[in-house]
């Protein structure tokens, strides 16, 4: 059943990528961390303001906290975001010469990065055989079997040992997956390409 549901996922997504707007990994990551618990499509409506103000790593660690709170004021926990964006960006100036590392222990020692950010930014800036679980990750995981982990860390663990390579590919693709089909509400059960592997009692198929 894994290797079933691992080839139909990389067959559908086998271009995924994260729909989140940027031009450089400097956007990339102020992006993903703008993400935490807000959607992509609000993140993507943030962040040209914020980018014209604040184009580059230097520019964010001078900027005026009260002023990043204003441009990221839609944005769900944005108190704590704005504090957190500009301590990383001046980390990164003392620490990392204005570099962001592509290390994954250096990565979770930034202000408001925890483990899912920097799965996140490997998989896209270096395609990294990694794993992230977001809501959506989580849901579809449950829902197929894959995994009865009570945590998004320990859902992780269960992915990886179950589907080992392809990772990145796969991260994109159930991503999307339950974005699109596999919703949190009012499922599309009957345009469902993995209904047959279903566990979930709520599947709204029609007879």
């Amino acid at each position: 059943m894994v290797e079933d549901i691992k080839r139909e996922l990389l067959q559908r997504y086998k271009n995924a990528k994260t729909e989140l707007r940027y031009n450089n990994e400097y956007e990339l990551l102020v992006a993903i961390m703008l993400s935490a618990q807000c959607t992509d499509k609000r993140v993507n409506i943030i962040t040209p303001e914020l980018f014209a103000k604040y184009p580059s790593i230097k520019a964010l660690a001078n900027a005026d906290i009260n002023e990043v709170k204003k441009l990221i004021k839609s944005c769900s926990f944005f108190n704590n975001k704005a504090k957190n964006l500009i301590k990383t960006a001046q980390i990164l100036i003392d620490k990392y010469n204005g570099k962001i590392p592509h290390n994954y222990d250096d990565l979770i020692s930034l202000a408001g990065v925890g483990n899912k950010t920097a799965n996140v930014f490997l998989i896209e800036m270096d395609n990294a055989n990694k794993m992230a679980v977001d809501t959506h990750v989580f849901r579809v995981s449950h829902r197929l079997g894959l995994s009865r982990a009570k945590t998004p860390e320990a859902t992780e663990r269960d992915l990886v040992k179950l589907f080992q390579d392809n990772l990145s590919t796969l991260h994109q693709a159930m991503v999307l997956f339950g974005r699109y089909v596999c919703t949190a509400k009012n499922p599309k059960c009957n345009e469902c390409f993995l209904q047959h592997y279903c566990k979930s009692k709520d599947k709204t198929l029609s007879t």
